[in-house]
This record gives structure tokens, sequence and C-alpha cells, in this order.
């Protein structure tokens, strides 16, 4: 029986398009890198941010340059770009809707805590979470099997009782390493190839949906008791 929803923030509960990309693009101009305004950065939106910008740079994830171009990134996405976002249409609703059927809610987010907990609270949405687990800003916790296994740990679950929401191949990966389904919603940034290739437990095309999917699998549950 799934007791526990871990759920994504970016491509997930929130498009931070504008404010991801504006950021990155920033930080990129800061190591000298500037990028052209047609070039589609969108694939960065999901993924650990200092590997993307180690690939953009043609570096190595430790090399100091990739690290120079994150910290030009949070200069301004910590004051202007973490707002520069809009909340999917209901999300509130059908988080609400979940807390109410008893299931527990965790963020599972690559992006820091710290900013994944301002964003949470900016749209008032934080109330309905048992805790926001993101990253740290040293970088620790960025890949989402190690943050999976970090709550799994931290709130004692049993992976069995847990279901993954996310957008891209990432949370989909992440969570199978642990044994964890995955739903996939089809509105982020995970492109069909990516989420075809990952094969996710199931896929759905509005966030309110995860309601009735989650119904139908109670359903099968008691019939098989």
């Amino acid at each position: 029986m799934i007791k526990n929803l871990l759920i994504d923030l970016d491509g997930t509960l929130t498009d931070p398009k504008v404010g991801i990309i504006t950021s990155a693009r920033y930080g990129l101009s800061k190591v000298g890198c500037v990028v052209a305004e047609d070039e589609n950065l969108d694939w960065m939106i999901g993924p650990p941010l200092k590997a993307s910008f180690a690939q953009i740079l043609n570096v190595s994830v430790d090399d100091a340059l990739a690290e120079q171009a994150v910290q030009g990134y949070r200069e301004r996405f910590s004051v202007t770009g973490l707002f520069e976002n809009e909340v999917f249409p209901d999300v509130a609703a059908t988080l609400q809707r979940l807390q109410e059927q008893g299931y527990r809610l965790f963020l599972a987010t690559a992006k820091p805590e710290i900013y994944a907990r301002r964003i949470l609270e900016h749209f008032h949405l934080i109330q309905y979470f048992d805790y926001p687990y993101g990253s740290e800003l040293t970088g620790e916790r960025t890949n989402k099997g190690d943050l999976i296994a970090y709550i799994l740990e931290k709130e004692q679950l049993n992976p069995t009782e847990c279901l993954m929401i996310g957008d891209r191949e990432h949370d989909i990966l992440g969570a199978r390493r642990h044994g964890i389904d995955t739903i996939a919603v089809e509105y982020g940034y995970g492109v069909a190839a990516e989420l075809d290739a990952a094969r996710p437990l199931a896929r759905i095309q509005q966030f309110s949906a995860l309601i009735a999917l989650l119904d139908q699998h109670r359903a099968m549950q008691a019939d098989n008791r």
C-alpha cells in the first residue's frame, strides 16, 4: 500500500523556466561564456546544476570554472530568479486532497533545500509537506538517488510504501535504485524519448490526475486482500 509520496519540484509542481534559465545565462556570463539567446537551455531544468554548467563549459564537474558559474547563478537566483516561477494548474488543490486522504508528502528536489523551502512558502504550498527535502549548497544530495536514500533513512520509510512523482529521468532512475516506482508528469521538462527510455510505472498529463491514479491503485490493493 502506498503511504508516502516523494514529489519533485521543478517541472512537477512549478514551472521555474524563466528564473532558472535567466540565472543560468547570468552565471555563465560571469565566467565569460555568453550563450546565444536562441539556444535552448531547457534541458538544464531538473538535473544537478553544476554538472550542467560543466557540460556547457566543456570542463569536468570538479573544475573551478563550473563552481564559479554556480556561484554566479546563485547570485541572481537567490534574489530574483527564485520567484520567477509559476505553480502548475491544480497543484495546491491536489496536494491538499492527497494530504486529506492520509498520504505523507515529502518534497524531493535536487534544488538546494534552502531555496526549495522559500519557493514552497512563497506559493503557500509548504503546509502540505511533512518536510521539504533538497540538496545542500555544497552539492551534497544533488543526485536524486542519493537524495531519496537520505529521505528513506531520515524518515525511516519502507520503499515499498513509497511512490516518486517527477518529470525527468533522474527522478525515475533515482527512485528505481531503491525499488520505488515513479509516476512521470508529461507537462514538465522530460521529453517523450527520455521518459520512454526511463520507463516510469505510469505517466500523467496533469498533476490532478495523480488522485485518480492513486485511487485506482488503492482499489486494486483492496481487491487483492
